[in-house]
């Protein structure tokens, strides 16, 4: 089991200071990375040029924009490892259509993909104790830094530039707190987590649109078992 430390818990932020932009944090690196002439061309870089990056994936329709905006830019790894998909058929569901959705896309032939180990019991193992939190809550935090510490762990025994995760597209994950584990996982490992808030500019927006195109599986909640039963409940009052 994983030790929960202060550092789950989310960034405050104080009163009169600035909110950080990621977005604009993630333009000025690639500009910085590639110059801006180019990246504001839309340049698609050949991998010889191209910095790797380890994403990680939580699902098809969130990695559609978010990899169609980063593989002209990155040597993209996507990292399937998702232990909260506590329903195994669920799990297998959504892998296999990140799976179809690779194959299906112009690029996806550029993008490699690790099918990690399926560990439901990492996950159900830390979140004790936090099975009633509200989602966004305390058990949202452990899920994230499980996912992120996996992520930072290959990104370290891969040897890549950066590693950062899709769960930033979504309006319901808090990418100030994704940041902050993933930045400190930066620290202890040595991998640069790539600042991103892909919500932004319409992110969201666009993962809707590719799902359509492609027939992508939306789910309706976020994987675990909690979460599902707290959906049902709404539901049926």
């Amino acid at each position: 089991m994983y030790e929960r430390t202060s550092s789950w818990e989310a960034p405050i932020i104080m009163s009169g200071s600035v909110k950080r932009n990621y977005q604009n944090e993630l333009d000025e690196l690639l500009c910085e990375l590639y110059g801006a002439d180019a990246v504001k061309a839309g340049a698609v870089f050949d991998n010889a040029v191209k910095k790797s990056l380890l994403l990680h994936a939580c699902c098809a329709p969130c990695s559609s924009y978010v990899t169609e905006y980063l593989h002209g830019f990155f040597d993209i790894t996507i990292l399937f490892y998702n232990p909260n998909i506590t329903e195994e058929a669920e799990y297998i569901k959504r892998k296999e259509e990140l799976k179809r959705y690779l194959s299906e896309v112009s690029y996806g032939s550029e993008i490699k993909m690790i099918d990690a180990d399926y560990e439901p019991g990492v996950y159900l193992e830390n979140v004790k104790g936090l099975e009633k939190e509200p989602e966004r809550g305390a058990r949202c935090r452990v899920c994230f830094y499980l996912r992120l510490l996996k992520t930072a762990v290959m990104a370290s025994g891969l040897g890549v530039d950066y590693f950062c995760t899709t769960l930033s597209i979504s309006p319901h994950k808090d990418a100030d707190l994704l940041m902050s584990i993933g930045e400190e996982m930066s620290s202890e490992y040595g991998i640069a987590y790539l600042p991103s808030d892909f919500k932004k500019r319409g992110g969201y927006q666009r993962s809707i649109e590719l799902s359509r195109e492609y027939g992508l599986y939306r789910q309706d909640f976020c994987g675990c078992i909690f979460s599902k039963n707290q959906k049902n409940l709404k539901i049926s009052e």
